[in-house]
């Protein structure tokens, strides 16, 4: 094998004809067989892999437990570490601490911020961008939250995008939400089908499915009426 770089205990000591890998920090790409143009830094960074090629993993623990999955990149302190072995071209990013660290059979995950999706294992194709965003999802697949602990709490609900800090942060199980602004739909726990642009817009909603809030504070009060529609500042905002 050519082009390969180790520099640590035991970093790529199992290599056979892996070629153009790096390996800095103790362990890291220690079981590194036939993989080639790997980079690792960080003690047990990739540390199981064998035979997944072009991964990059900087930070201690940073997907420890791969071992055949390519072209990921994890950047942070156990960032991807539990990753399952047979997902092939996975292609997750994950940067921060812990980002998507429970990650197990999941792909085309793109996790951004501290303990960004740190729970999901099984959702699909999911971007979480921010401190805690989507930190519960574990399951939930096709969701995207960006902003400080948005789209926080939600465990299986899919199809939902979250933009701003809290929004959709209680959603747990449900599904085709649409929240833009601060604290917008905040309190959506199960309602489904809901779009909410401006601050707290729709903030108070938890079950009511079918509704469209555009400004701040449209429809704030809104619990159990379905099937509204609200444009404009504090529009029906008592409405219940």
């Amino acid at each position: 094998a050519s082009n390969n770089a180790a520099f640590g205990d035991y970093t790529l000591d199992a290599n056979t004809t892996g070629a153009a890998n790096t390996a800095f920090g103790s362990q890291s790409l220690s079981a590194n067989t036939t993989a080639s143009n790997n980079t690792a830094v960080g003690k047990s960074a990739l540390e199981a892999n064998t035979t997944g090629d072009l991964n990059t993993a900087v930070g201690a623990y940073a997907m420890q437990n791969s071992v055949n999955n390519d072209r990921n990149v994890a950047i942070g302190y156990g960032t991807l570490a539990n990753i399952s072995n047979d997902q092939g071209d996975s292609h997750h990013v994950a940067v921060g601490f812990n980002a998507g660290t429970n990650v197990t059979t999941a792909i085309q995950q793109t996790l951004v911020g501290s303990n960004a999706g740190v729970s999901c294992t099984t959702g699909h194709r999911c971007t979480f961008v921010g401190y805690y965003a989507g930190s519960n999802n574990t399951t939930g697949a096709d969701n995207t939250a960006v902003g400080r602990a948005a789209f926080g709490n939600n465990t299986t609900g899919g199809n939902n995008t979250s933009l701003g800090t809290n929004a959709l942060n209680a959603n747990t199980t449900a599904s085709a939400n649409t929240a833009v602004g601060y604290n917008a739909l905040t309190a959506n726990t199960t309602a489904s089908n809901n779009t909410a642009v401006g601050k707290d817009a729709l903030a108070a909603n938890t079950t009511a499915d079918n509704l469209t809030a555009v400004g701040k504070g449209a429809l704030y009060s809104n619990t159990g009426g379905t099937d509204q529609t609200a444009v404009g500042l504090n529009a029906l905002y008592n409405n219940t």
